[in-house]
């Protein structure tokens, strides 16, 4: 099913828990899906804890199958906009901190 190397490849596979927040489904659907044979798994385990890894195109497929295509892209919109807020909160963070730099040095060079 998996194309070679997929399972290699960065970003192509996700965790059960990771999936949850990307795509708002639950362990059940993933367990239903394999069972269902539409997606292929491997188990880990980080610092005692199981979890499912999965691989994104069979999920995202999946997803689709069952609940549409609307709600894929809804979902990874949402995603990527939770990313996105994130990434211009910490540069503001950034951006203030280099602005008090800024002031600093120009206080200490008059």
């Amino acid at each position: 099913m998996a194309e070679y190397g997929e399972w290699n490849r960065k970003g192509a596979t996700l965790s059960d828990v990771t999936a949850k927040k990307e795509y708002g489904i639950d362990r059940a659907f993933i367990i239903k899906g394999i069972r269902a044979g539409k997606l292929e798994y491997r188990e880990g385990v980080m610092w005692g804890n199981p979890y499912l890894r999965i691989l994104r195109s069979q999920l995202e497929k999946y997803i689709a199958e069952e609940f549409g295509q609307d709600r894929l892209l809804k979902d990874k919109n949402k995603s990527e906009l939770r990313k996105i807020k994130s990434e211009i909160n910490k540069l503001k963070k950034q951006l203030k901190e280099l602005e008090e730099r800024k002031l600093r040095l120009e206080e200490q060079i008059k």
